[in-house]
C-alpha cells in the first residue's frame, strides 16, 4: 500500500476543521495528522510533525493566513492548499497567496455548515491530491510595481480595439496563475487575442483577471458572454461557467454559458478547445500549462486535427506536470517546451502563419 498523504488542517472554525478531517477519513489514501486554530498553533504542530499539505485559512486570530504563508515559504515550504470566504476581500488575499507560492485556492461556503462543505468533497479531496504532487520550485512570486501599472494606463488609454483574424487559447489548471502571468506579461497591444480558461472558483477569475490588467501591457477582463476578440486582449472564463469560441474571423467572440461539469472542471479547458477546433482551426494556437489530471487534453487533439498548432509545457517547468503530459501521450502538441519560451513561441507561430 502506498504512503498517506498527511494533511495539516488550520481554520479557527470547529465546524470547518470538524468537516474537512470527515471529507479527507473518506479517502484511504488522505489522512489528518493535526489541526491549528491559529497559526501560532500551526508552528507548534509544525514542530511535532511533517505534513504532506496544509489547508489554510485567510482570516484567522492572532495572525492573519498571509503572514503565516510568507513565513512558511521562506522558511519551511509546504504545499498549501487555501481555504477563503468568497467576498471582494477574501478572493484578493487569496490572489495573493498564490503569488506567494500557495498551490490552490478553494472557495468556502458562506455559510459554514456541514451540508455545504460536504458538497465540496470530490474537489477538496482532488485539491489535495494534486497539491501534495506540486513541484513548490517553480512557484514564484512575480514582481510588480506602480510604475509598470501607470505606464500600462496610459498605453490602455490610447488603446483602438482592432478585431483579431487569429487567436491564442490557453488553458490551464494548478500553478497556472504563475505561469499565465508570465506569458501575458510578454505580450504587447499588438498581439492577437487570447482567450484563457485557469481553473479557478467563481469570483476569483474578476479579482484575478483585474490583477492582471494592472500588471501587463495588454488589456485582461473577465470574459462575458458576447464579448468580441480584440487584438491585445486577453479574456479569462469566468468561475463556475463554460467559455467557448464562435463566430468566424475577423468576426471572433465568446459564448459564456453554464451547463455540467467537464472532466470535474467548469469553467473547461476542453469545452474551450473544442469550440476553437470548430471556428478558428488553423488560425489557432493552443497551449495547454501546468495541471492536474487531463483537462484540455482532448481538446488540443481536436484543434490540431483541425490546423491549430499546439504547445505543452514541460514537466521541469510544470507545478504538476498532468494536462500537459496527457495531451504529449496523445500526440496533441507540436512543441513541448519551458514556461518562459512559451510565449515567443506562440507569437513566432501566428505572425509566420499571416
Amino acid at each position: 500500500m502506498s504512503r498517506k498523504i498527511k494533511i495539516l488542517i488550520v481554520d479557527d472554525s470547529v465546524l470547518v476543521r470538524k468537516t474537512l478531517a470527515d471529507v479527507f477519513a473518506t479517502d484511504d489514501e488522505l489522512e489528518v495528522i493535526g489541526e491549528a486554530i491559529d497559526p501560532y498553533m500551526a508552528v507548534k504542530e509544525l514542530r511535532k510533525m511533517a505534513p504532506d499539505v496544509i489547508t489554510l485559512d485567510i482570516e484567522m486570530p492572532k495572525m492573519d493566513g498571509i503572514t503565516f504563508l510568507k513565513k512558511l515559504m521562506s522558511q519551511h515550504p509546504i504545499p498549501v492548499v487555501v481555504i477563503s470566504t468568497l467576498t471582494q476581500k477574501g478572493t484578493r488575499e487569496a490572489l495573493t497567496a498564490l503569488e506567494l507560492g500557495a498551490v490552490e485556492v478553494l472557495a468556502k461556503p458562506k455559510i459554514n455548515t456541514k451540508e455545504e462543505l460536504i458538497e465540496k468533497k470530490e474537489s477538496l479531496i482532488r485539491i489535495v491530491k494534486s497539491a501534495a504532487k506540486a513541484n513548490l520550485t517553480k512557484l514564484s512570486l512575480a514582481n510588480n510595481t506602480f510604475q509598470e501599472q501607470a505606464r500600462f494606463r496610459e498605453i490602455k488609454r490610447n488603446y483602438e480595439k482592432n478585431p483579431s483574424n487569429d487567436l491564442v487559447a490557453i488553458g490551464a489548471s494548478t500553478g497556472g496563475t504563475t505561469a499565465l502571468k508570465m506569458i501575458l506579461k510578454g505580450l504587447t497591444r499588438l498581439c492577437p487575442a487570447v482567450v484563457v480558461v485557469q481553473h479557478m472558483p467563481e469570483m476569483f477569475t474578476k479579482q484575478f483577471a483585474d490583477r492582471l490588467d494592472g500588471e501587463c501591457e495588454i488589456h485582461v477582463k473577465e470574459a462575458q458572454d458576447g464579448d468580441r476578440l480584440y487584438m491585445g486582449q486577453a479574456l479569462i472564463a469566468p468561475g463556475n461557467k463554460h467559455m467557448m469560441l464562435k463566430g468566424r474571423a475577423p468576426n471572433f467572440y465568446v459564448q459564456v454559458v453554464d451547463g455540467p461539469r467537464v472532466n470535474h472542471h467548469k469553467p473547461s479547458i476542453d469545452v474551450l478547445f473544442k469550440s476553437i477546433a470548430r471556428y478558428a482551426g488553423e488560425k489557432a494556437v493552443g497551449v495547454l500549462l501546468t495541471g492536474m489530471g487531463k483537462d484540455g487534453a482532448n481538446g488540443l487533439l481536436e484543434m490540431k486535427k483541425h490546423g491549430s498548432y499546439n504547445i505543452a509545457q514541460n514537466e521541469s517547468t510544470s507545478v504538476v506536470f498532468g494536462m500537459p503530459k496527457e495531451a504529449i501521450r496523445l500526440g496533441a502538441s507540436h512543441e513541448v517546451l519551458p514556461i518562459e519560451k512559451i510565449g515567443n513561441a506562440m507569437l513566432k507561430r501566428r505572425q509566420s502563419t499571416r
